[in-house]
């Protein structure tokens, strides 16, 4: 029926049945009524098949129904598969993924397929983390209910949330139908959250922790981190940004003294394991230096552009896993992709493995030992995003997306680099 998965290579319509494939030519002259009827059977049994094959090959490819809208004039078969051989003009197309099965046909056809778990690393404390996680950051209301029920069935157990992303309430009560559904466990559940800029004093750290616990439905969290190095001022539960006269308003209330209280919630059991979030190598030497429980992560941006080799060198040194936001590079799709998505070398490894870019990217930043927590409201992308434990780079593969490396920051803050403790001063 196709050469191969991904292009369409026949120029006539195949129209499966049980006993037998029939090809019908599709003529200039044929009608919009006709056509419609044909390619409706053709979607349907074109995306019965291709499922079947992507589940065997971990490989999507986009339905017919992708480019139907196009191709409902007078045109013959032959032109709308040409058409289809050239994906970038389509609305379906994604540079990073490729081509996929259409939204529709994923949701209803994933739920069928056995949950995809991520290996899990230990962490210096003992606990274990999966290796790659769920990002939420912007995802909100109805679009993070839908995300986080397909992303558990599909098989995340580890959710990346903060005080700052205002989903942590939508979080707590899925999670929480889930589990009275006994769809998955609590001890399954790595559930990540942060402590928001606003709460840097010491005294208000066991309050923020408590808010966010009952808004998550839990009584403990499996790990906690300090969004940032710098502290904003408290106004009020609801002032996460707060400006006075055009600037930012932050305090002077050292990190250090931060972390200290936080330290306090292991003690109480709310917390299993501490990390930090936006520390640069000095910051993090003064946590070591002058706390008693080591930090298990340091979150960061972290992607082929900006492959943060120094900072994964002195984590490593210091038992510390670093977790990779933004893996992808691209954390906006209003933001242009990085050059190296351009590269022929990369697509090469793309599909010497039948994988997506996307895909190699994610593997690529497992592969040098960081935790990729990727985001995506769309269920085919959730899907690419953790079908990636079935190949794994070579030493020379690594080496060249190492050289993609450019120091390309999307994320800085740019509003707090008047303050002391403002982190990229390093770059």
């Amino acid at each position: 029926m196709f050469n191969y998965i991904g292009r369409l290579q026949s120029t006539h319509l195949g129209l499966l049945s049980s006993s037998k494939l029939q090809h019908i030519e599709l003529f200039q002259n044929i009608s919009t009524k006709q056509f419609s009827s044909l390619l409706n059977k053709q979607i349907n049994l074109e995306n019965n098949y291709l499922y079947k094959c992507a589940t065997k090959t971990k490989q999507c490819t986009p339905s017919l129904q992708s480019l139907s809208g196009a191709c409902r004039s007078r045109v013959t078969f032959a032109k709308f598969l040409e058409i289809s051989k050239n994906p970038p003009g389509t609305t379906n197309y994604h540079h990073l993924y490729g081509n996929f099965l259409n939204k529709r046909t994923i949701s209803q056809t994933y739920k069928k397929m056995a949950p995809i778990l991520a290996p899990k690393v230990k962490l210096n404390n003992g606990y274990e983390m999966p290796v790659l996680g769920l990002g939420t950051y912007e995802l909100k209301k109805t679009k993070c209910e839908n995300v986080l029920r397909e992303a558990l069935n599909m098989g995340y157990r580890h959710i990346d949330t903060a005080y700052l992303y205002r989903n942590e309430s939508i979080i707590g009560r899925i999670l929480k139908q889930e589990i009275d559904q006994k769809s998955v466990k609590r001890e399954d559940i790595f559930l990540v959250t942060k402590l928001w800029n606003i709460y840097h004093e010491p005294h208000q750290v066991k309050y923020a922790c408590r808010k966010q616990m009952d808004a998550l439905n839990v009584d403990y969290i499996d790990l906690y981190l300090m969004h940032s190095p710098i502290g904003y001022k408290y106004v009020d539960d609801e002032a996460l940004m707060p400006h006075e006269d055009e600037k930012l308003q932050t305090n002077d209330i050292d990190y250090v003294e931060t972390y200290k209280a936080m330290e306090d919630l292991v003690k109480l059991g709310w917390v299993r394991s501490l990390g930090v979030s936006n520390f640069n190598i000095t910051q993090m030497q003064r946590i070591l230096d002058n706390c008693c429980i080591k930090p298990v992560t340091n979150q960061v941006e972290c992607h082929p552009a900006l492959n943060q080799l120094k900072l994964r060198e002195f984590c490593t040194k210091h038992n510390i896993l670093i977790t990779a936001y933004s893996p992808l590079a691209r954390p906006k799709p209003t933001k242009p992709l990085p050059k190296f998505y351009e590269s022929v070398e990369l697509q090469q490894i793309a599909e010497k493995y039948k994988k997506s870019i996307a895909q190699v990217v994610l593997r690529y930043l497992i592969d040098i030992g960081t935790v990729p927590i990727p985001k995506s409201a769309r269920p085919e992308r959730l899907m690419e995003n953790i079908n990636i434990f079935d190949f794994q780079l070579n030493k020379e593969e690594i080496e060249l997306i190492n050289g993609f490396n450019a120091n390309l920051r999307l994320w800085r803050n740019e509003m707090a680099s008047f303050h002391p403790y403002w982190p990229f001063k390093e770059d």
